[in-house]
């Protein structure tokens, strides 16, 4: 029985107000179980408050009412840039189950959720961090995105943003740098701002505050017993799309703060004796948190994130050899190729690498590698990853998932019994080491 508010409704409203009340219900939900989670900071209030204030109140990203948002679909858009413009730079991929349902009735079987998910929010409208994007970057990452920026013309200006296939030959910087020099032009157009030497440098130092807040967020983080949950620190993380990246650096400070407090008196979120975990492959997004989230709570130590919205999004710092204009654009081309470990790039040495000094850096005893269905660029990569790490004697469980609660169960079953596995060999060579 309709409310006497959706009788008055038209039918695309009534629409609309229904897939409102239902996301919501579902983000509130997942909000509510990071927040009951065991040892959960003060200080981690401000970055709830962001996802529900998008993901529950619908509210657009905090910005003055004169500045332009630019919203972004991948970590290779350098956001100093858009700051340098006098934007606000959004990320728009989204782990919306509602969105996702919508999208799944518009976009092919096979597409990957993130995509069906983007393409519900921009049909069923209504959604102010979406609707008040003056301009949206697609880098062509995969062919789902590339098909995507065609399907979001139709709603909002959009620059699709060629991403070379190698990150190692010069002549693939050389080719994005003159893809970052391209976007210059087309955000003073938006914004109505130029990008100065001043503004450019400027916006460097805002960005490199914050990634030094994330530096100690990050070696806070490796501590053993933990100091935080994983799943928290995905919602730190995760509230970086949203947040004016100098109030995110402003809260990171705050809560680095009070895990440091947490170290010195020796206050302990888990066991020494939890087994530590990384998950790595398609990136997780809320309100998608259900894998981490089990990961907490059946036992497991969820220390480290090599995925695109976690630790890989800010770990390596730009390095400006030559303090010109042309020699920060360089830095940047730089930086937001060379060291990424996207699967999108052909070689994928640098990925092992990194994987490989994350887990000695973490002290990881087991991996979850998370591959959202009909995302091929990660799944293409599992094989490979399992011979790597089973060279380091390192287990790894592929966990395939949906943007639905049907498979929590099951996904919850897998999950237990890899982590009592983790803790069996933990014991074992316990009991090992003491026999020696």
């Amino acid at each position: 029985m309709l409310s006497t508010t959706e009788t008055k409704l038209s039918p695309e409203e009534r629409q609309r107000e229904r897939f409102r009340n239902k996301s919501a219900f579902v983000a509130g939900k997942y909000l509510r179980k990071m927040e009951e989670l065991s040892g959960s900071p003060a200080a981690m209030q401000p970055f709830f408050d962001t996802l529900k204030d998008i993901y529950v109140r619908f509210k657009d990203a905090v910005r003055p009412p004169d500045v332009k948002t630019v919203g972004t679909y991948c970590m290779m858009v350098p956001q100093e840039l858009i700051l340098a413009a006098g934007a606000v730079n959004v990320k728009l991929c989204s782990g919306s189950y509602t969105a996702f349902s919508i999208g799944d009735d518009i976009t092919p079987r096979d597409a990957c959720p993130l995509i069906k998910a983007v393409a519900g929010f921009k049909s069923i409208g209504g959604v102010p961090l979406y609707e008040n994007c003056s301009l949206m970057i697609v880098p062509v990452t995969c062919d789902c995105k590339k098909k995507l920026a065609s399907m979001l013309m139709e709603y909002a200006q959009v620059h699709i943003m060629p991403v070379p296939s190698s990150r190692e030959a010069d002549d693939s910087i050389e080719q994005f740098l003159g893809d970052l020099y391209a976007l210059i032009p087309l955000l003073e157009e938006t914004t109505g701002n130029k990008i100065t030497y001043d503004s450019l440098t400027e916006a460097v130092r805002t960005v490199g505050c914050a990634q030094y807040q994330f530096s100690r967020f990050l070696k806070l983080k490796q501590e053993n017993p933990p100091l935080i949950r994983g799943t928290h620190a995905m919602a730190v993380m995760n509230a970086l799309s949203y947040m004016p990246i100098g109030a995110w650096a402003s809260a990171l400070d705050a809560l680095n703060a009070e895990l440091t407090q947490r170290k010195a008196d020796g206050e302990q979120i888990s066991r020494k004796t939890q087994p530590r975990i990384m998950i790595t492959g398609s990136p997780v997004m809320f309100p998608n948190i259900k894998v981490p989230l089990l990961i907490d709570e059946m036992g497991g130590a969820l220390v480290a994130d090599e995925t695109c919205m976690g630790d890989r999004f800010f770990y390596d710092p730009l390095a400006i050899a030559d303090n010109s204009f042309d020699g920060i654009m360089r830095a940047m081309a730089n930086r937001y190729i060379r060291p990424c470990t996207c699967p999108t790039f052909t070689n994928s040495k640098q990925r092992i690498f990194r994987i490989k000094q994350m887990i000695k850096d973490n002290a990881i005893e087991g991996i979850v590698y998370h591959v959202l269905r009909g995302c091929l660029v990660y799944d293409f990569e599992y094989q490979m990853m399992e011979e790597e790490l089973g060279k380091l004697n390192i287990p790894v469980i592929r966990v395939e998932s949906d943007y639905n609660e049907e498979d929590v169960e099951q996904l919850r079953v897998r999950i237990e019994a890899f982590i009592e596995l983790l803790k069996l060999r933990g014991q074992t060579h316990k009991e090992g080491t003491h026999g020696v």
